[in-house]
């Protein structure tokens, strides 16, 4: 139990620290993006508000620029040598009426009216054509489409975003590999707490054992002697109920500490299921219960048997005890994608059940707690069970009807 509980604290910890990391990666990622358009948006409307040239910009004069440009870091005196852009004039029909390719080399005349088309048929007033930021501009002629290349920026960013990843990267790691080496001392406390709380019921079992044993000799010496009477046997009947009371609970310690399971061999679980089932019918039929069962045969099944049965065994118990005077059981078997069992029985009062606390320790519908057998803790067992071998239970109610459904992963 100790060591599935650090293993879920090392995985909580590397989902969180995951998350975490992965939002701020995303979120320097989006920033450098959106920083990068701008800043090329602030050159495209350089030279779009110029007429498709780079105006000579005096940093003291910015009504050279759009009123809501504010990034004097981006626009300076040498920003006009260091752009490359393109600019392009569309006529009416959408053709390529003029050309001004002074303030770039690198491309070829057709590839720049390539880039044209491209953008004109997105119909976007700005977006991004190969390695180039554009922005279309609406004239008395035609359309105007404005180029600037971004590869620079482009590259810096993926850079920039390349250091933040590793940086990231290497801080998980680093906090992940402190968290495994530091989970030990932070489970401690509760391991501590569960070692006494074994170490108590390994007492108490040994404890109780010895005076309930002496009780129930006692009694029969006190039986052979004056014969049986009414209250000697509410004496025997207690501690009999006290007996197997603290059997369940040594059977539900052992449950928790966690022991590697025995090593799983195939077997016929049909065949195991239906067997459990036939051990069941006389039971139910003595109290007045239907035990109805439909077992899909020839199932085999890769796992532990004796605790497939046990689990089976619970299940059946549960559902002889709690089954409404001359009710129905049924038992379900077959195999979807995995083996699945699913056991129901009416029940009258289903509505007032708290199906999340089914599976409680010693929880029992019957506030007055009455003793009809059991104890409260056959479905704690079979959660147990149903945990420790990785495969999943859950109780479900529908009309009259209480049921449980286990798959056998």
């Amino acid at each position: 139990m100790i060591v599935s509980l650090r293993k879920k604290f090392i995985i909580v910890s590397a989902l969180s620290i995951m998350i975490v990391f992965t939002g701020i990666f995303l979120f320097l990622s989006v920033s450098n993006i959106v920083q990068t358009n701008r800043i090329l948006d602030t050159l495209t409307d350089t030279v779009a508000s110029n007429n498709g040239e780079f105006p000579a910009f005096n940093p003291s004069d910015r009504s050279a620029l759009s009123d809501w440009l504010v990034y004097s870091d981006v626009i300076t005196e040498e920003t006009r040598f260091s752009t490359r852009f393109f600019t392009v004039w569309l006529d009416q029909a959408q053709q390529v009426s003029r050309v001004n390719m002074d303030a770039i080399a690198a491309i070829s005349k057709a590839d720049v009216e390539e880039y044209a088309k491209d953008a004109a048929a997105e119909g976007k007033s700005r977006g991004w054509v190969s390695d180039y930021r554009y922005k279309a501009v609406n004239t008395d002629d035609g359309t105007m489409l404005v180029f600037v290349n971004g590869n620079m920026h482009r590259n810096m960013t993926f850079r920039q975003l390349c250091t933040a990843f590793f940086v990231l990267f290497g801080s998980a790691a680093l906090i992940l590999l402190l968290t495994i080496l530091i989970s030990k001392r932070a489970v401690r406390p509760v391991a501590d707490s569960y070692e006494k709380q074994k170490q108590f019921i390994t007492d108490a079992n040994h404890e109780l054992k010895t005076p309930l044993t002496l009780i129930l000799s006692n009694l029969d010496i006190v039986e052979s002697e004056i014969g049986k009477n009414e209250w000697l046997e509410d004496i025997r009947s207690e501690g009999e109920r006290m007996g197997l009371l603290i059997n369940k609970m040594v059977e539900l310690s052992r449950m928790d500490e966690g022991d590697a399971p025995p090593a799983p061999a195939d077997f016929d679980i049909s065949g195991a299921v239906s067997d459990t089932v036939s051990e069941f019918q006389p039971l139910a039929a003595e109290r007045g219960k239907t035990l109805l069962s439909e077992i899909e045969p020839g199932l085999s099944y890769h796992g532990d048997e004796a605790l497939v049965r046990r689990l089976a065994a619970i299940l059946l118990d549960n559902a002889v005890k709690y089954c409404d005077p001359g009710g129905s059981i049924r038992l379900r078997f077959y195999r979807k994608h995995h083996p699945v069992l699913i056991v129901e029985n009416t029940y009258a009062d289903v509505d007032a059940l708290e199906l999340d606390k089914l599976f409680d320790r010693f929880y029992r519908a019957d506030k007055a707690r009455t003793f009809s057998g059991s104890f409260g803790v056959g479905l704690s067992i079979a959660q147990s069970i149903v945990a420790k071998y990785h495969r999943s239970i859950h109780a479900y109610k529908k009309e009259q009807t209480i049921g449980f459904r286990v798959e056998l992963k």
